[in-house]
């Protein structure tokens, strides 16, 4: 019988069984409509204060300026349309990056239908933004610059820091999609120069269906939600108070573990590069270092990826495909494409993204299941000439 082996955290995590002790009791004992004004909605009120601190917290941000939402997708078309609808008298140009989330891609696609002006900035071979190109990039008419704070699919952290120093001395607007980095890399937003932050709690070990949004002091944005006043006006609807509660105590969790946790998942994930690029033909995708901790994105040529991560699933073995299915098709993922892969080599390559529940032993079992499949996969491949290669 296979072992069964999950490698694919940036996708979603499980919920840790602390987390879930802590929102138990928001199932059934603390209930009550937190807008209520009775002995149990005021402890689901105080929940609410209490991890709403926590998750400011996390990020070195202040209380009022955290904003709960359904999620990383939510988070991301908030702070997009909120900002341009509500600063368009300023202008109505948006720079983003040709490898964001679909949150964001499709966010600003939507706004170009509506009247405004999107630049999608190139990045390098290794998928990071050139500070210059942003530079020259930001015009009088600029209004907001989204740019992510790591990639989901190749792991690289953008240099935050200094796109925020370039966004406040130009007086320009950034919110980053920090979905993948939130709980992962530290992160502060004052430091930082961040106005607008999106994090989701299913990828630090929290539970699904709940996100935030910080919004810095002073930002000009519109509501998202109109209804009741939850969210201080700005994002009406009952709040999911047991989502919340999990959210806070799950960050909590990640920020106290993070430094041993990055540690110990940068050095299985260095030697799980290094086993598999000596596999002949393959190479790695991304920034070699400057990367999530937990990110492996590999290409093997002549082997197709969708291929690979159904062989692999047959193992036992769980990680994704780097292309998307568009139209019951493979195509070639947009993210590849940008740092220069081709159609092909794009095509051939695998995600795997390590986390809690990863051992030194599981990266050693992965890393030969993978070598003996994609050697079978080549086989197979009538482009492939093993005395050619």
């Amino acid at each position: 019988m296979n072992r069964e082996i999950y490698m694919d955290y940036a996708a979603t995590t499980f919920v840790k069984p602390e987390v879930i002790e802590e929102m138990k009791l928001y199932f059934h004992e603390y209930f009550g409509n937190p807008s209520s004004v009775y002995h149990i909605s005021r402890s689901t009120k105080m929940a609410i204060t209490r991890d709403r601190e926590k998750i400011a917290s996390a990020i070195n941000a202040n209380r009022d300026e955290i904003f709960f939402t359904s999620g990383g997708s939510e988070s991301d078309n908030w702070a997009i349309k909120g900002v341009a609808f509500a600063n368009k008298e300023k202008g109505k140009h948006i720079i983003t990056t040709g490898i964001e989330h679909p949150a964001v891609i499709n966010t600003c696609k939507y706004m170009e239908k509506q009247g405004f002006k999107v630049t999608y900035l190139p990045v390098d071979e290794f998928g990071t933004v050139d500070i210059k190109k942003l530079e020259e990039a930001i015009r009088e008419d600029t209004l907001l610059v989204s740019i992510m704070f790591a990639n989901n699919e190749i792991g690289t952290i953008q240099p935050i820091k200094e796109i925020g120093n370039v966004c406040k001395k130009r007086g320009v607007l950034l919110h980053t999609d920090a979905v993948q980095a939130v709980g992962n890399v530290p992160i502060d937003v004052k430091d930082m120069n961040i106005d607008l932050l999106s994090m989701s709690s299913h990828k630090f070990y929290g539970p699904k269906g709940i996100g935030a949004l910080y919004i810095k002091k002073g930002v000009k944005i519109d509501s998202f939600v109109h209804g009741g006043s939850q969210e201080r006006g700005r994002r009406a609807g009952t709040e999911n108070i047991a989502g919340i509660v999990g959210m806070g105590k799950a960050l909590e969790i990640a920020v106290e573990n993070m430094d041993r946790e990055n540690e110990r998942l940068s050095y299985i994930r260095d030697k799980m590069i290094e086993k598999l690029l000596k596999i002949p033909h393959t190479r790695l995708n991304g920034h070699k270092s400057n990367r999530l901790p937990g990110n492996i994105n590999i290409s093997f040529d002549f082997a197709e990826g969708e291929i690979l991560v159904m062989a692999l699933d047959n193992k036992g073995i769980y990680v994704s495909a780097g292309s998307a299915c568009s139209a019951g098709a493979m195509e070639p993922s947009y993210v590849l494409k940008s740092i220069g892969l081709s159609d092909s080599r794009a095509k051939s390559s695998i995600r795997l993204s390590l986390g809690a529940n990863t051992t030194e032993e599981d990266s050693s079992y992965v890393t030969g299941i993978i070598k003996d499949t994609v050697f079978k996969l080549r086989e197979n491949n009538a482009k492939w000439d093993s005395k050619k290669f």
